[in-house]
């Protein structure tokens, strides 16, 4: 707090005069811009959807009321708490050296953390589901793939779609942290423009992606809401 105020004055003019007013990139780069926008649109959607793909079928192994195998349950909640654990920064870092910059770090990281966190979601969503169901299919002797589309699916899908749409909100939000260590989209662009200095035009992308979050929480909640209904 000390050294804010004693260098209040020096931050202050470099808000006013380095930050503001926003500027926008050079014409031949502004294309470069909105396509790295929708990459990083790319990313988070992509790797949400194949982290959700992958987590609905590892969790259904996590559940203790669904799983086959109910002994390994606390085992597989116990991986996904773990994976979940270490933010997707640090999986980028992680990642970093062995695949080098670009898309790849990013859809990887964003991978393992939304699966971790889908996992937990989804066991949770299915622990709610009503054990005579289970328990009534088990009875005529319905296999586990019948009891899961029979039982599971039905009362559990629109809570699994509400995750990964929430999934979605927050890997918006991360692909642009993870592109600025080397993820590739519109995080990547925005770090090229602060480590050459050039602030102002840093600012106009960072409204961009403002806007790009903004929309995007906006549409997944309308979804969400039908989902509901």
């Amino acid at each position: 707090m000390t050294t804010l105020v004693r260098n209040g004055d020096a931050f202050w003019d470099f808000i006013t005069k380095d930050f503001l007013p926003p500027a926008l990139p050079q014409a031949s780069r502004i294309p470069s811009v909105f396509a790295s926008v929708l990459v990083t649109l790319a990313l988070a959607l992509s790797s949400t959807t194949i982290a959700a793909i992958l987590a609905f079928f590892v969790s259904l192994f996590g559940s203790e009321k669904v799983s086959p195998f109910p002994r390994i349950a606390k085992y597989v909640r116990g991986f996904a708490t773990f994976l979940r654990n270490i933010p997707a920064l640090v999986w980028a870092f992680i990642l970093f050296s062995s695949l080098g910059i670009g898309t790849g770090v990013g859809f990887v990281a964003l991978c393992i953390t939304s699966f971790a966190f889908m996992v937990r979601a989804f066991v949770e969503t299915m622990e709610d589901v009503s054990q005579d169901c289970v328990e009534s299919l088990q009875a005529v002797g319905a296999s586990f793939p019948q009891r899961v589309s029979q039982a599971i699916l039905p009362s559990c899908l629109s809570g699994f779609l509400s995750w990964f749409l929430y999934c979605i909100e927050v890997n918006i939000r991360a692909s642009t942290i993870v592109g600025m260590v080397g993820g590739g989209g519109v995080g990547l662009t925005l770090f090229s423009y602060i480590k050459g200095f050039q602030y102002d035009v840093a600012l106009s992308i960072i409204l961009l992606v403002a806007v790009m979050v903004i929309l995007v929480d906006r549409v997944t909640e309308r979804l969400r809401k039908e989902i509901q209904k």
